[in-house]
């Protein structure tokens, strides 16, 4: 009993219960359609000078410093009656790239919100090279390779050149090795792989740059290790992936090969607890921003 007890004492603070995981240095953020407000935010992306953009339910880009301030500006995709932007991303030029989710393309932005009009990709449903489902994530390489994550009509990931040309295309629907249901995150890895948030399948998978198979890990559950519906996911820089946990309602962390090393958040609506959140983002701190969705607002952590 005693050993028993002293383990668990010993493994709270890894699991957030208790321990230094589980309360947010900052909270902030409440449901509204003013400027710092938000209607369910869905997905975030840092940029250069520290810019923290994030895309809520009204289709409204804002921009943030790390503390919550509202710097501005604000902008909106062009057409929205569809549905909104699930998706963010920052090109190599600093640029913020949008996944117009329900308008099957990607449309990329300068930091003051003007679109650039040669870098919107797709826009026509379909399976052949240039068309797109629902574009959930996107993400660079240093090459200026672009690959985006599409689920609905195409279960699979695109890849595309600097100049937005088709390159490559791999995945389709199911749960085997290399299959996909319902990507919603995108990270590159430090080892310079993908790593791929397959959300209705409950896990990680993990692909070269050319779409080669190289591991996956996570199974349905809510123990340590286990996942429930996996949405974004980072990289800190020590290396190390951050996972949010929509139907956990929770954040876990991995290292590289899928070993976990802890889980932060708990359902419900006070500080720490998360509900139903989409994404997160890591700043060069360490401090993990994580988007509590229908709590309408952001806490960070220290994870």
């Amino acid at each position: 009993m005693l050993r028993s007890a002293i383990l668990a004492l010993l493994i709270a603070p890894l699991l957030g219960c208790n321990g230094r995981g589980g309360k947010p240095d900052l909270i902030w953020g409440k449901r509204g359609v003013n400027d710092g407000m938000f209607v369910r935010p869905r997905a975030a992306v840092i940029g250069p000078g520290d810019r923290l953009y994030i895309v809520d339910y009204t289709a409204r880009i804002q921009v943030f410093d790390l503390d919550g301030k509202y710097l501005g500006p604000t902008w909106q995709t062009p057409d929205f009656r569809v549905g909104r932007p699930s998706g963010l991303g920052i090109d190599r030029d600093g640029n913020v790239i949008v996944c117009d989710s329900h308008y099957h393309c990607i449309r990329t932005y300068t930091p003051e919100g003007v679109e650039i009009e040669a870098k919107k990709f797709g826009g026509t449903p379909g399976h052949e090279p240039g068309q797109f489902g629902y574009v959930s994530a996107v993400v660079q390489d240093e090459d200026r390779n672009y690959y985006l994550a599409e689920f609905e009509l195409n279960e699979r990931i695109t890849k595309l050149d600097g100049d937005g040309k088709f390159v490559k295309c791999w995945g389709q629907a199911g749960s085997g090795r290399g299959e996909f249901s319902r990507i919603r995150g995108l990270a590159l890895g430090p080892d310079g792989l993908l790593y791929v948030a397959d959300a209705i399948n409950h896990r990680v998978q993990v692909f070269t740059r050319d779409g080669e198979f190289v591991r996956s890990f996570g199974e349905p559950g809510s123990d340590a290790g286990q996942l429930k519906y996996p949405y974004k996911i980072a990289f800190d820089s020590d290396g190390d992936l951050y996972v949010c946990e929509y139907e956990n309602h929770r954040v876990q962390k991995f290292t590289r090969d899928g070993r976990s090393l802890g889980t932060w958040g708990t359902a419900g609506r006070g500080p720490g607890q998360l509900y139903s959140p989409w994404s997160l983002v890591v700043d060069r701190f360490g401090r993990v921003h994580v988007l509590d969705t229908e709590n309408h607002r952001v806490q960070r952590f220290r994870l």
